[in-house]
């Protein structure tokens, strides 16, 4: 699909992977919605992009709806969903302290699975009405898996069944969406330079980076926004996972 023209969302746009991805989707020229709870910050991207920002929190179907709405007002259906909206907190199933709260682990998957799927039925819902491109094509939908999928690290069991999730939904999603032409793909990201990483402490976030085989650097989001357009413009990729990480292959801890 050629970028230019048309109507994109990002869910968690405002910051890290998803505004590195919004900024590339306007640079090519497509209308850009960001979604994020962090209006403010959203609003800083759109303004910079273009763009509009539109506060959703994606665990919410009312207000997820409501978000769709706003965007399709503003710049008709959306033929582009990337999901970036997500959260990795790290915490053991049995710590110092007990057993997980079941809470912490319902809030992880709550976001990062579900608030992927809330936002994945809504924009294919859209999308099987607008008309069919070359090959039939109607649209895309790109979510942000993870390496923890296949090699959780101890301490990211809630962030690892989430990711895992995501990887499990790809394939029942693209069969089902093919119908309609509409693609369905993610992107497992090593570790990258994001604001999650960066409340690590310099010499962490060092030592995390050389123990990328190559190249030993921290991941940039422009790399992964880079990804992103390549499964947009490529008609082919469908149904796929890709792993963006340097060969790496977490440690246990």
């Amino acid at each position: 699909m050629d970028i230019k023209g048309h109507a994109a969302i990002v869910t968690g746009g405002a910051s890290g992977l998803g505004a590195a991805t919004a900024r590339m989707l306007a640079a090519a020229g497509a209308k850009v919605a960001i979604f994020d709870v962090n209006h403010k910050a959203a609003a800083e991207v759109a303004i910079d992009i273009d763009g509009i920002a539109v506060t959703c929190d994606v665990t919410d179907a009312a207000a997820t709806e409501a978000a769709f709405a706003k965007a399709k007002a503003d710049h008709g259906i959306a033929r582009i969903l990337v999901n970036c909206a997500g959260i990795g907190p790290a915490k053991r199933i049995v710590g110092r302290d007990g057993p997980m709260p079941l809470a912490d682990f319902e809030r992880v998957i709550s976001i990062n699975l579900i608030g992927t799927f809330n936002a994945m039925r809504l924009a294919a819902a859209a999308m099987q009405d607008v008309e069919p491109m070359q090959d039939g094509e109607r649209g895309i939908v790109i979510c942000t898996a993870s390496v923890a999928a296949y090699e959780g690290q101890i301490g990211q069991a809630a962030y690892a069944a989430s990711k895992g999730g995501v990887v499990a939904l790809v394939m029942p999603a693209a069969r089902e969406f093919a119908q309609f032409g509409i693609r369905v793909n993610a992107i497992a990201p090593g570790i990258f330079s994001t604001p999650m990483l960066h409340a690590l402490p310099e010499a962490a976030q060092q030592s995390l980076a050389v123990s990328v085989p190559f190249p030993k650097l921290l991941g940039q989001p422009s790399q992964y926004a880079d990804l992103v357009r390549h499964m947009i413009e490529n008609r082919y990729l469908n149904g796929a996972v890709v792993r963006l990480d340097g060969a790496l292959r977490m440690a246990p801890r």
